[in-house]
C-alpha cells in the first residue's frame, strides 16, 4: 500500500517542469546565443517546443493523484481551484503584452476577447495571439471542463482494463490522424497544420494518456524501486529522440512513448535521484516554472532591444548570448516575486470564493 500522503504530492516531478518551462524559453529565444547555437546543442532550439506536451501529459497525472481518494469531483469547486491556480499570472501575462501593443497602436480588441476567455486555441489563427505561450493554457482549460465529467462517469465507474483501452485506442488513433495531416496535408481543410498543432482537441490524447498513467502508478505504487538507471536511460532515449528527428512531428503527443515512461519511473522511484529531485530549492525552482513559462513573452517584450542597449550597453546583435542571459535572469527573477507575491496570495483569494 502507498502513503496517501506521498500520494497527494509527487514532489520529485515538480521540478521536472522547471526544465522543461527553461528548455521551452531557450527554443524560442536562444537560437543566436552560441550556449545552444552549435552542434551538440542545437537541436534545443529546434525540438523543445516538444516539451508542451509533457506539461500536458503532467497536467493528466497530478489531476488524478490530486483527486483519486474523491468519489465525486465537484465541477464548481474544481474549476474554481484551477482557475485560482492558473488565471491570475495568466490574465498579468495578457495584460503585460496588451499594454505594449496599446503603446505600438497594435492592439486587437478582438484578440484581447479571446485571450481573456481563454478560447483563442480554438480559433484558426489565433492561437498565439496576445501572450503567445496562453495558446497553451487555452488548451489546459479546455481539460479542465472535461475532467469532472472523465471522472464522475468514468473512471470512477469503469474498470482500469476498459480505461486503458479506451486510452489508448484514442492515443494511437489521435497520432494516426495528426501524423497523416502533417505529412500530406488535405487540401481545402479548414485548419492549417500550424493551427492543428495548437488546436485543443488534438491535444486530448497527451491529458488523457497523463490520466492513464496516474491511474496506473495508484494501482501499482506499492511496486516502488530504485529507477534510478532506468531514469537515465529514458532520458537518453529523449535527448536521442529530439537530436536525430525522424520525420514524425512530435509536437501533439507522440513522445507519450518516453514522457510517461520517465513520470512513471520518477514516481515509483526511491534512488538517489529521487531525493536530490526532493530538494526543497528545487522543488521552488519547479514552483515558479508557471510564471517562468508565462511571462516569457511579456520579459522579452518589456526588456526590448532598445532598453538592453540604454541600459545594459548591450548590442542584441553583437552579443546575443549575454542578451539572451540577461532577459533570462530577469525572467527568473519576475517569476519568483510573481509566485511569492502574485500567485500565491490571488490562489488563496480565489479559493476562499464560496458558491
Amino acid at each position: 500500500m502507498c502513503i496517501f500522503r506521498q500520494l497527494m504530492r509527487v514532489e520529485q516531478l515538480t521540478f521536472t517542469r522547471f526544465i522543461a518551462a527553461v528548455l521551452i524559453v531557450i527554443f524560442h529565444y536562444g537560437e543566436k546565443s552560441f550556449l545552444f547555437n552549435n552542434p551538440y546543442l542545437e537541436f534545443i532550439t529546434k525540438s523543445s517546443a516538444v516539451f508542451v506536451s509533457y506539461f500536458f501529459m503532467l497536467s493528466g497525472f497530478v489531476m488524478i493523484i490530486a483527486y483519486h481518494d474523491k468519489t465525486k469531483v465537484s465541477a464548481f469547486e474544481y474549476l474554481k481551484n484551477r482557475l485560482a491556480r492558473i488565471y491570475p499570472l495568466y490574465l498579468l501575462g495578457v495584460l503585460l503584452v496588451l499594454v505594449v501593443l496599446i503603446l505600438n497602436n497594435k492592439a486587437n480588441w478582438g484578440d484581447f476577447l479571446l485571450n481573456v476567455t481563454m478560447i483563442q486555441s480554438w480559433v484558426p489563427e489565433k492561437a498565439l495571439t496576445i501572450n503567445t505561450p496562453g495558446w497553451s493554457l487555452s488548451v489546459e482549460m479546455f481539460f479542465y471542463v472535461l475532467f469532472p465529467f472523465l471522472f464522475n462517469v468514468i473512471y470512477n465507474k469503469v474498470s482500469f482494463k476498459k480505461i486503458s483501452i479506451l486510452i489508448l485506442v484514442f492515443w494511437i488513433v489521435s497520432q494516426i490522424v495528426f501524423q497523416i495531416m502533417f505529412l500530406k496535408p488535405i487540401m481545402n481543410f479548414p485548419l492549417s497544420i500550424k493551427d492543428l498543432s495548437y488546436f485543443p482537441l488534438l491535444h486530448l490524447n497527451e491529458f488523457l494518456i497523463g490520466n492513464l498513467a496516474a491511474i496506473y502508478y495508484i494501482n501499482n505504487c506499492g511496486y516502488q524501486r530504485n529507477f534510478d538507471l532506468a531514469i537515465l536511460i529514458v532520458i537518453i532515449l529523449i535527448i536521442i529522440a529530439l537530436k536525430f528527428p525522424t520525420g514524425f512531428n512530435y509536437h501533439n503527443g507522440l513522445l507519450a512513448v518516453l514522457f510517461i515512461p520517465l513520470i512513471l519511473l520518477l514516481s515509483l522511484n526511491t534512488g538517489k535521484l529521487t531525493t536530490i529531485l526532493r530538494n526543497r530549492t528545487l522543488v521552488f525552482l519547479g514552483e515558479i516554472s508557471f510564471g517562468i513559462y508565462l511571462l516569457q513573452y511579456p520579459v522579452w517584450l518589456w526588456v526590448s532591444d532598445y532598453r538592453l542597449r540604454k541600459y545594459f550597453q548591450l548590442d542584441l546583435k553583437e552579443d546575443p548570448t549575454l542578451a539572451f542571459l540577461v532577459r533570462f535572469v530577469i525572467l527568473f527573477l519576475a517569476a519568483c516575486l510573481s509566485y511569492k507575491f502574485f500567485e500565491l496570495p490571488s490562489r488563496n483569494k480565489i479559493k476562499d470564493i464560496k458558491a
